[in-house]
């Protein structure tokens, strides 16, 4: 007996210094994501530009995959057991992450849909709605990847060729390509492929699109796809001359009809439904347009004096090239910052940024880490604050602040963005207008499916109640009698139906315990959602313990085995207790507990939720709900800060009934009166978590205390009640065998 409970004592000091330590780093990282998130706030980069990750967090299991999974650094973190985005503006839409999940909990989305003006109205086969043959396909569309350029673009002329074959003027093509890079490309080899007559238009003199413009050697990130003709990229990863050289290989070998070297000036459709291209070589009619264009469009002059002279360029194709020479980059975006460090470590080259803003933001972390080495190593002269206000041949002169500083030069590169074609879009009827979209489903988090294991343990419990009632007259006996009982041979803890109690009771603990393991980096292999096995985890919980008390006869004796329930009997209090408080508290963006500056700037945009709603009663509720949540201190100790919590959740629902009844007589209406009680709620959440946020973290940090360790402390008295009762012959296997439930 002394050296099992030597065993349990081991164990759990060893299970207790590993988790102590586990958490103390767990801390650490917590400490330097929420810095580094604070960063992103401050510079603007936490705000997504295009495509983001949206993360359902109730599938969420914090593995790190996704992390990991993301070639753009600093995208997402872990804070508080899951992922999160930190730095928004750095995500392209790889969708890595996405693949990476084993939960399938992310999902790459557009950011703001209800919003942006800049995205064009589509249809599900990317046709500009309301203009019947109109398709956009790539970039322009709101996706800068280039997998999903490739596929969109292959998709437009499948859908081409469904609708091909309609007799038409000889002069008038089935389908014309404005853009040939990643989009407009796949749309010739789809429309190719399928027989359609097509022809592809482009203003660059070669294939490839903005990665053609792109600077020497830099690597494109794309995913392995297959297009139409058999042309396969398998690779996550091509230098920019690779791939524009593998699409050349591509109109080469299968004759693409393309036209290069033609500008699009605008494009209108007639009453007869036929599509006119107005482009510097002539006119191109045609029943289908697939506009494959980027969004950079034309680039953004300075407008300054001296910006037509030969040394201006606005793109940088090869830094090797320019050596020994004094270069200013005008910019502070990645472009500009690439552009920099390139010519930077050419030798002999002076390099000057110019950027119009106090600090740069929305930077890749790489381009953020180079610029900085640059500037500390004296290669790169950064002037914030400045704007150019004029060229020369020999200097430029540029503005700082009010004073004017002449800096001797040879070249000028300008990456101030570019002028997207939305004038000619508009021109040619595609909206941006965020009503003329089709209603989108928004993504929805799928839930823990905790309703349906808690209507199950509801069930199991009604059975267990209609069981113990049946068999009333053995359950009342005392124990020391009931071993006289005729149904002590299969009611008994070592009976038919105790000992498979136990034993399938024993069964679901490990099941049970398995969530664990699901949960980890570690668990990707089994099959199912965390949604499915949290509410499993629940339920075999609760299931367990009443099989528990079956076996146990309704009784708990002070024995390893009477500790062993005791213990399980906490765990599952504590559960269902912890679960209660993650539904009280607050959660942040990402579903995971808010951090305090998180909330109180949420308290702040709910004040101009109420400073919006008018009215005296409402007034009322305002001042009768912000004086529940007043900022004096609970009382200390976990119980404590327990009972407040209760009790400020009951009188908040007095409160609210109080208020209802005072509405309905004052005569508000129903609809304005609920919405003033929900923003109620809410706003009394918030306060309370801003004036408490101590107190409640320090109640969740005590709950999970008592979950996971009384949870061990079960496991090991369980395992070593089990123990005792083989190695002793407390179990008789010859009854279940006898009975016929072992062959």
């Amino acid at each position: 007996m002394t050296w099992y409970l030597l065993i349990i004592l081991a164990a759990a000091s060893g299970a207790a210094i590993a988790g102590f330590a586990r958490h103390r780093r767990s801390r650490r990282g917590a400490v330097e994501l929420f810095a580094e998130l604070a960063a992103a706030r401050t510079s603007g980069s936490d705000k997504a530009r295009l495509q983001r990750p949206h993360i359902d967090t109730s599938m969420c299991l914090g593995c790190g995959s996704c992390v990991f999974a993301c070639p753009e650094e600093g995208v997402l973190g872990l804070a508080h057991g899951q992922a999160t985005i930190v730095h928004g503006a750095r995500c392209v839409g790889h969708g890595r992450c996405a693949e990476a999940c084993p939960t399938e909990a992310i999902t790459i989305t557009l950011d703001g849909l209800d919003e942006r003006r800049d995205i064009p109205a589509l249809n599900e086969e990317l046709e500009v709605v309301g203009r019947p043959g109109l398709f956009i396909a790539g970039e322009l569309g709101g996706f800068a990847l280039v997998r999903t350029a490739l596929s969109q673009g292959a998709a437009v002329g499948a859908a081409v060729a469904r609708r091909a074959g309609v007799p038409r003027e000889a002069d008038v093509r089935e389908l014309l390509v404005v853009g040939l890079g990643p989009g407009g490309l796949a749309c010739c080899l789809a429309a190719h492929e399928a027989g359609v007559d097509y022809v592809a238009v482009d203003q660059a003199t070669e294939v490839g699109g903005t990665v053609a413009s792109y600077p020497r050697r830099k690597l494109v990130l794309t995913q392995p796809i297959s297009l139409p003709l058999g042309v396969e990229l398998s690779r996550l990863s091509y230098e920019k001359e690779h791939l524009v050289e593998t699409w050349e290989r591509v109109v080469g070998e299968h004759g693409l009809s393309v036209r290069l070297g033609t500008r699009l000036l605008d494009v209108t459709q007639g009453d007869d439904r036929i599509w006119t291209a107005r482009t510097s070589t002539g006119d191109i009619r045609a029943r289908h347009v697939c506009l494959a264009l980027g969004r950079r469009g034309t680039p953004r002059k300075l407008g300054v004096p001296g910006e037509d002279l030969p040394k201006v360029a606005y793109g940088l194709i090869d830094a090797q090239s320019f050596q020994r020479r004094r270069v200013l980059v005008v910019g502070g975006g990645d472009s500009a910052i690439e552009a920099a460090v390139g010519l930077a470590r050419q030798p002999g080259n002076a390099v000057t940024l110019s950027y119009r803003k106090s600090a740069f933001f929305r930077l890749k972390a790489r381009n953020a880490e180079s610029i900085d080495r640059v500037v500390s190593s004296g290669l790169v002269d950064v002037v914030f604050d400045s704007d150019v206000e004029s060229i020369e041949d020999s200097h430029v002169t540029l503005r700082v602040g009010g004073d004017a500083r002449r800096i001797p030069n040879n070249d000028v590169f300008v990456f101030a963005g570019g002028v997207a074609p939305f004038g000619l879009l508009e021109d040619a009827g595609v909206s941006f207008d965020p009503a003329d979209r089709p209603p989108v489903e928004p993504i929805a988090d799928r839930g823990t499916g905790l309703l349906k294991a808690l209507v199950a343990v509801f069930v199991c419990a009604v059975g267990a109640i209609a069981w113990t009632m049946s068999h009333d007259a053995y359950y009342d006996t005392p124990p020391v009698v009931r071993p006289l009982s005729s149904e002590h041979g299969w009611l008994g803890p070592r009976g038919t139906i105790g000992l498979w109690a136990g034993i399938v009771a024993c069964a679901l603990i490990l099941w049970n315990l398995a969530y664990l393991v699901r949960r980890s980096r570690l668990g990707g292999w089994l099959p199912g959602s965390l949604s499915s096995w949290l509410a499993s985890h629940v339920f075999t919980g609760f299931f367990a313990w009443m099989l528990i008390a079956v076996h146990s006869g309704m009784n708990t004796v002070n024995a390893i085995g009477g500790h062993a329930f005791l213990a399980l009997t906490v765990v599952v209090a504590t559960g269902a207790i912890g679960r209660y408080l993650y539904s009280w508290v607050p959660r942040a963006a990402n579903g995971a507990e808010s951090d305090l500056e998180d909330v109180r700037a949420r308290v702040a945009a709910l004040s101009g939720d109420w400073d919006r709603v008018e009215g005296e009663f409402a007034q009322r509720v305002r001042e009768k709900v912000e004086s529940l949540a007043a900022p004096e201190r609970w009382t200390a100790g976990f119980f404590g800060r327990v009972r407040a919590l209760f009790v400020s959740a009951v009188r908040l629902r007095r409160t609210r009934r109080q208020l209802r009844e005072l509405g309905a007589r004052e005569g508000v209406p129903a609809e304005e009166l609920e919405s003033l009680l929900a923003l109620a709620s809410k706003a009394h959440r918030l306060a309370a978590m801003a004036n408490h946020y101590g107190d409640l973290r320090s109640v969740l940090a005590s709950w999970r205390f008592l979950h996971r360790w009384i949870a061990l402390l079960m496991v090991l008295l369980a395992a070593a009640h089990v123990v005792m009762a083989v190695r002793f012959g407390e179990i008789e296997w010859s009854v279940l065998f006898e009975a016929g439930w072992l062959r």
